[in-house]
């Protein structure tokens, strides 16, 4: 497995003599791991992330077991000299895939957030969403080890904004690490691994518990394994809660968005688990009206 990704004192300020946007940083990203960013505008949080990303470097302390990193920023530059499926295929190449398998995954990813119909539309030519949708496809072409997402949902549209919550989830089951900013704390809510705070220039970590206050729908899923069977470490890993209800049963509770990543991961097991029954949970109107 590969090492944490992790900020060891770090700093970063622009230029030499300007004031520390963040300064005595020590914070680490495990593999399979959904950690979250909070805090006010203009406290830091995009910093953090290019930072993780790799897009800046420290200006002091130092970074260690950086893996292959994705980046989806903030404001993506939509004018740039090609089609949506020609600059996909060509950052796909530059990541290492063939030219055909680039493309193949530029097709798919496209399909998958519904901006296939603009696969050759010039880049310049696409709406603020379809570009957003761009935008993400790119960071996920290649199956990142971190994927880093500075308020990737903002201007999706709904479908768009639920598969890219099915992306993170395939991530982290895939043992991807996750890093994310969202303006709407409900965004993977009750989900992160780690929520840190940036203030003051620093960053504090914050219980995951204060996150689920926001959480959204869950699903129930009931399962039935082998006899003496345990729940595979990737489920364990997918759901919120996990009872066991006999020998080799057990009622699962599972954010929405990572249901048809539990499923997937059940039914490939070896053995596989049979699935008896999926259940949405009824919202609770106080917490989300």
């Amino acid at each position: 497995m590969r090492p944490d990704l992790c900020l060891r004192n770090a700093g970063r300020r622009y230029g030499l003599l300007g004031p520390w946007v963040l300064r005595g940083i020590d914070l680490a990203v495990a593999p399979g791991r959904l950690v979250r960013v909070v805090g006010a505008n203009g406290s830091g949080k995009s910093t953090l992330l290019r930072l993780l990303a790799g897009i800046d470097a420290p200006s002091e302390g130092r970074i260690t077991g950086r893996p292959r990193t994705a980046y989806v920023p903030e404001r993506f530059p939509p004018a740039l000299p090609f089609t949506a499926v020609g600059y996909l295929t060509h950052l796909g190449t530059v990541h290492g895939l063939t030219r055909a398998a680039a493309a193949r995954a530029a097709g798919e990813w496209l399909e998958r957030l519904g901006a296939l119909a603009y696969a050759e539309t010039p880049m310049a030519r696409l709406s603020k969403g379809s570009s957003q949708k761009v935008a993400v496809a790119q960071a996920l072409l290649s199956e990142p080890e971190l994927l880093v997402l500075d308020e990737a949902w903002t201007g999706l549209d709904t479908a768009a904004r639920a598969e890219l919550e099915r992306a993170v989830a395939e991530r982290t089951a895939a043992g991807g690490s996750v890093v994310f900013v969202d303006h709407d704390p409900r965004r993977l809510a009750g989900l992160a691994d780690a929520i840190y705070a940036v203030r003051d220039a620093g960053v504090v970590r914050q219980e995951p518990a204060q996150d689920r206050a926001a959480a959204g729908p869950q699903v129930l899923v009931e399962v039935q394994g082998p006899p003496d069977g345990r729940l595979p470490e990737d489920v364990r890993r997918t759901v919120a809660s996990a009872e066991e209800t006999g020998p080799g049963a057990y009622r699962l509770s599972v954010a929405a968005p990572h249901t048809d990543v539990l499923l997937r991961t059940l039914l490939t097991a070896r053995p596989p688990w049979h699935v008896v029954r999926v259940t949405p949970q009824a919202t609770d109107p106080e917490r989300h009206g």
